[in-house]
């Protein structure tokens, strides 16, 4: 059967199709994180912001390049505060598996909520030596 509109076909639109199986929140809050890899004298870490969040995966800001498949945990600041007003922490553990020159994505293999300070505890200056302890007998 023959279009009858000769237009009909002379403009086709891309659609993009979602992919993803869980939907992508975009939560911007601050992250710390850090890359666990045991051989390391000193671990990669740093801190930015969250870019995006599903229950999957975390796409988030980096100070430095990130390794795909590298084993990373981020610690989240959680908009939302239990029942009291006591603030929480996401805390997540997963592999990176997509990176860029100031962000990384990581899929989630675990996760939980921590309860997070609201106070900062006070600077302690490691140039002046700890008072002497009193031994106890």
């Amino acid at each position: 059967m023959e279009d009858k509109d000769p237009n009909l076909n002379a403009s086709v639109e891309k659609v993009s199709v979602e992919r993803r199986a869980t939907q992508r929140f975009a939560i911007e809050q601050e992250v710390l994180y850090k890359v666990l890899d045991h051989r390391a004298a000193v671990p990669e870490s740093g801190t930015g912001k969250t870019l995006d969040i599903s229950s999957r995966g975390v796409n988030f800001e980096t100070t430095q390049p990130l390794r795909s498949g590298k084993r990373v945990e981020v610690s989240i600041n959680w908009p939302a505060q239990l029942e009291g007003g006591c603030p929480l922490k996401f805390v997540a553990v997963g592999r990176v598996v997509r990176t860029g020159e100031k962000h990384a994505a990581m899929h989630i293999e675990q996760h939980e909520f921590r309860t997070r300070r609201t106070k900062e505890l006070p600077a302690v200056d490691l140039e002046k030596p700890a008072p002497a302890r009193v031994p106890y007998y």
